[in-house]
């Protein structure tokens, strides 16, 4: 089963600019990674459509405020921190990612920050998604914003992290959990997932 263009657009209206170019590779890379049938197409189209801005977004928005910083990463930001740093989005990731997920030396949090369809995040999981995509991602992370590997990065996260059996057991907000670490932007996931069901069957 594919998705066609029209269908991307019921589901992701605001992915008009883009859903030509992203169709055949969100194709491709379902097909590669088992993401098949009505229920894994479906989960699979909200969870990015959320996480991407359906489709408009490749790369992590770091632009927080210090308000939101403190709620984001309580642990990492203190309030005179979080007020010295709001609004700067490469300081804010070199804290936020910095000494954790792999990311070792001064600008790693920065340099693999979020991107993909599916915020691939953190040196660790940028050598290991470019290993099983035969992409030097530690040299060129640049490369999950272009569509195609935007989609097979996420398509790669999915079935590295068993979603496609969660999927199968009807388990979405346990989906979420393992995409966000939590379950922010719950209530859209679910209307994407809802407008999913219906286009697909």
């Amino acid at each position: 089963m594919s998705i066609t263009v029209q269908q991307l657009l019921q589901i992701l209206p605001n992915a008009s600019q883009v859903a030509g170019v992203f169709v055949p590779v969100l194709n491709a890379a379902m097909n590669r990674y088992q993401i098949v049938g009505v229920r894994r197409l479906a989960v699979f189209i909200a969870q990015v459509g959320h996480e991407s801005g359906q489709l408009t977004r490749l790369v992590e928005n770091l632009n927080y405020s210090a308000d939101a910083l403190r709620k984001t990463w309580p642990s990492r930001f203190n309030m005179e921190l979080a007020s010295g740093v709001a609004r700067k989005p490469e300081q804010i990731a070199n804290i936020a990612y910095g000494n954790r997920m792999g990311n070792s030396i001064p600008g790693d949090g920065w340099k693999y920050r979020g991107r993909g369809l599916i915020q691939i995040t953190g040196k660790n999981n940028y050598r290991a998604c470019g290993e099983a995509l035969s992409l030097d991602l530690i040299a060129q992370p640049e490369l999950l914003e272009k569509p195609q590997y935007a989609c097979m990065s996420a398509a790669w996260f999915w079935a590295t992290n068993g979603l496609n059996t969660l999927a199968d057991a009807g388990k979405f907000d346990a989906i979420t959990q393992r995409i966000n670490g939590g379950q922010n932007g719950t209530a859209d996931r679910q209307a994407l997932y809802a407008e999913a069901l219906k286009v697909l069957v």
